[in-house]
């Protein structure tokens, strides 16, 4: 098969905040120019690994969605990232959590796979290991979007924890990610996020996490994950969809739909998964009201969609 699939998300939940017309086609903009950009890469033969990586890349310099430049801020008023990257070839894997003033942490977690004997590195050592490579920062108010601090404050006044992508009084999952397969029908996975508004310092969730917030395995599937991490990492989600193709042979649309019965009935879980299986079947699943994504399935048309 000589062709390539890719999908990328941007987060789950009620997404009662994307009322207005004008802010719905700003969401849906970046997913798509993403997937363009992810299309170029692959239709010239890139790797399913470069793909991932520049997409994950793409999204967290856009102030839209909770990574990178867009992240929320924790309890004390900063950025703390996580993020991971696996290769389905042979499940090399780079991870990072709660790093603060990298630009791009999908690219210090690609570093940390490629450069060290590691998959995780985290705080401080992640971040010298930044600098012992020349990863480039930024300062604080990079990370200080509007929206961001005015989130923060409202969920500071109220004493509680909010996460991304809907109404003030509601919860809200905001995490970013893309799975692939290249034409040569290697599979990869990356998820990258800001967290939770107003967390604890230090907390981490699945994004990091392999199995739980990235899973990618040739024989099997790539899945990137988003939604209330606690959940994600409990069930060990994107291994348990990984470990259902690889066991019963089915494809990602079935896989999808058995992850997000899993998830409610083990641990009535709210988020969902991006997924492409090892013949470029394209799937996604989510137990809260909508999740925004998109998506490219055997070099076909680009889908976007809440």
């Amino acid at each position: 098969m000589n062709d390539y699939s890719l999908m990328i998300h941007g987060g789950a939940g009620s997404l009662d905040n994307i009322k207005d017309a004008k802010v719905a086609v700003r969401y849906l903009e970046g997913i798509r120019t993403v997937l363009e950009h992810g299309r170029t890469i692959l239709s010239a033969g890139g790797s399913a690994l470069e793909a991932v990586e520049v997409s994950v890349g793409l999204l967290e310099d856009d102030p839209v969605f909770n990574a990178g430049c867009g992240s929320v801020l924790n309890e004390h008023g900063r950025v703390e990232m996580d993020a991971a990257i696996m290769n389905g070839a042979d499940l090399r894997a780079g991870a990072v959590a709660a790093v603060s003033n990298i630009t791009n942490p999908v690219h210090l977690a690609r570093l940390i796979m490629a450069e060290s004997e590691h998959v995780m590195l985290i705080g401080q050592g992640a971040m010298e290991f930044a600098r012992q490579h020349g990863m480039p920062y930024a300062v604080d108010k990079y990370f200080h979007v509007p929206e961001r601090i005015e989130q923060f404050q409202r969920a500071r006044k109220g004493q509680q924890l909010a996460l991304d992508h809907d109404s003030p009084d509601e919860q809200k999952y905001g995490t970013v990610g893309a799975v692939a397969r290249d034409k040569a029908g290697h599979l990869a996975a990356a998820t990258s996020t800001g967290g939770i508004v107003n967390k604890h310092v230090g907390r981490v969730g699945d994004s990091p996490i392999i199995g739980a917030g990235v899973f990618a395995d040739d024989v099997s599937c790539a899945v990137s994950s988003t939604g209330y991490g606690e959940d994600f990492m409990r069930t060990v989600l994107a291994k348990t969809i990984a470990d259902y193709i690889e066991f019963t042979h089915e494809d990602a649309d079935k896989a999808v739909a058995y992850g997000m019965e899993y998830l409610v009935k083990k641990v009535n879980g709210r988020g969902g998964v991006i997924v492409i299986d090892s013949h470029g079947n394209c799937a996604s699943g989510f137990t809260t009201k909508k999740m925004i994504h998109g998506w490219i399935e055997r070099s076909g048309d680009t889908h976007c969609r809440f």
